[in-house]
């Protein structure tokens, strides 16, 4: 995706200062931002409810529309946007986001909430595109996975900081004021980006044509459907966090906070762990990351009634699904090729439709009457679909490799087997 010429702009700028760090913070700060308007959205879903007139499990359906907007405006934003400034894109796309969420603030009713839900979400993942890219291109080529952890770093961060706070402060002086603290957020970022990153050119070459293209790679398919169902064992556990917490593990309104907390600090975790294990192998990370899932989702719907079970599994899963998001979005920067800004929006598409698909089916098997338990065990089994997919996608490269420097006579021998 980047060209010659913003690799020698950047690497010039960085190698030689200390920007580097403050610039991979400002673009963190955005990350902060995206993730507090995301995960705040679970922690208040009962005032919110109770705000809009509407059961928790219909009013779940507005984390769904924010998923659907961040499935939507991955592709397209980056695909037309790929020919801008990559800091100018990144600050366009930080202010859409404090205007969808000045929306929610100001929305009412069901559907008006929905809408703005949705609009907040179209820039999230062409955030986390261009911010990636550019991290990346601030650095040598040895530390980019830690750039990149460095940028998902802030979305981690908010789960421990943002998201409690936000939600603390929703419960006292009502949900839409955790909108409005996202606002001023973003204000402050879009002003420390501009301060701290370099002005890159976009890729002049580029058409929506050629961004899309990547689309049609088997590797790129396989591991946005690895994250698209895999991850949403995450979500369909972590969308009703609140009521589990008040309601299977019997406890108090303001201990969910502590619970939101506690996800944060596996992110935070499972951040820094990423780029570690992405050094070693990105590929055996999502295989363990995966399996790991599976058996942390098994044991919620088993000990969702020990609170201080309950708080130690809540961490580990949000450290598990630090260390998932990162390491698929490394991986879908390798295999999209050229359209590698594309690739790294597409993980967050596929992994807020993830969000959406954890969220629709958590919510049914409530309705259904099966508990507040019962969509952790649905999560584990999506986890499984997740893992499988992967394992599939890792057999067709290692056959593709074989064949690709194989003697005729091999590759009909790999095909017989």
């Amino acid at each position: 995706m980047s060209d010659a010429g913003d690799e020698r702009e950047t690497q010039g700028y960085d190698a030689s200062t200390r920007h580097v760090a403050l610039a991979i913070t400002a673009l963190a700060l955005g990350g902060f931002a995206i993730g507090t308007t995301e995960f705040v959205t679970m922690g208040l879903l009962p005032e919110i409810a109770h705000g809009i007139g509407q059961s928790i499990p219909r009013t779940g359906h507005v984390i769904t529309a924010y998923a659907l907007g961040v499935v939507v405006g991955a592709p397209v934003i980056v695909a037309l946007g790929a020919r801008l400034p990559r800091r100018e894109l990144a600050v366009g796309l930080v202010l859409a986001l404090g205007l969808g969420n000045a929306a929610t603030a100001m929305a009412h009713g069901y559907w008006p909430v929905m809408a703005a839900r949705f609009l907040a979400g179209l820039p999230h993942g062409a955030y986390f595109g261009v911010a990636s890219l550019i991290a990346a291109s601030l650095v040598s080529a040895d530390r980019k996975g830690r750039a990149v952890s460095g940028v998902m770093l802030g979305l981690s961060v908010a789960t421990v900081v943002g998201v409690p706070a936000s939600t603390w402060l929703g419960q006292q002086l009502g949900w839409r004021s955790a909108y409005w603290a996202v606002v001023a957020i973003v204000i402050v970022t879009a002003g420390l980006l501009l301060a701290a990153v370099p002005h890159t050119r976009g890729n002049r070459d580029a058409t929506v044509t050629a961004e899309l293209r990547a689309l049609k790679r088997p590797q790129v398919l396989f591991a946005v459907t690895a994250g698209m169902v895999g991850f949403g064992g995450i979500f369909a556990m972590y969308s009703y966090v609140a009521p589990l917490v008040t309601r299977e593990a019997d406890l108090g309104r303001g201990a969910i906070p502590w619970f939101l907390l506690a996800f944060g600090i596996g992110s935070v975790a499972g951040s820094w762990l990423a780029g570690r294990l992405a050094d070693w192998d990105v590929e055996r990370s999502i295989v363990g990351g995966f399996v790991a899932g599976i058996a942390v989702l098994v044991a919620v719907w088993l000990l969702a009634g020990v609170p201080v079970a309950l708080w130690v599994l809540v961490l580990l899963v949000g450290l598990l699904g630090s260390v998932l998001a990162i390491n698929l979005q490394l991986r879908l920067m390798h295999v999209a090729g050229d359209a590698e800004m594309l690739g790294a929006s597409l993980n967050h598409s596929s992994l807020n439709i993830a969000n959406g698909l954890g969220a629709w089916l958590g919510a049914l098997v409530i309705e259904q009457g099966h508990g507040y338990r019962a969509p952790s065990l649905v999560g584990a089994g999506l986890a499984l679909a997740g893992l499988l997919v992967f394992l599939l996608a890792l057999r067709v490269q290692r056959r593709a490799d074989v064949s690709a420097d194989a003697t005729p006579a091999e590759v009909e021998v790999v095909a017989s087997t």
